[in-house]
């Protein structure tokens, strides 16, 4: 089974870390202001892993 990226959506706090870390994998919805995961298939887990220990809210991890 492939590994998944998951963001918890009720504890992001919108600062948008992981998509100035990462923005070929994650996003940032300004209307929710809320991160996203945009293309999971691109992972660059070193990208990924920076974006996992710098997110204020603890709220990324892979499944």
């Amino acid at each position: 089974m492939a590994k998944q990226i998951v963001i918890e959506k009720e504890e992001c706090l919108g600062c948008g870390t992981c998509a100035e870390l990462c923005p070929d994998v994650f996003g940032l919805d300004e209307d929710e202001e809320k991160a996203f995961v945009k293309r999971a298939d691109a992972v660059d887990e070193d990208c990924v892993e920076e974006a996992i220990s710098s997110c204020p809210a603890e709220c990324i991890s892979i499944e």
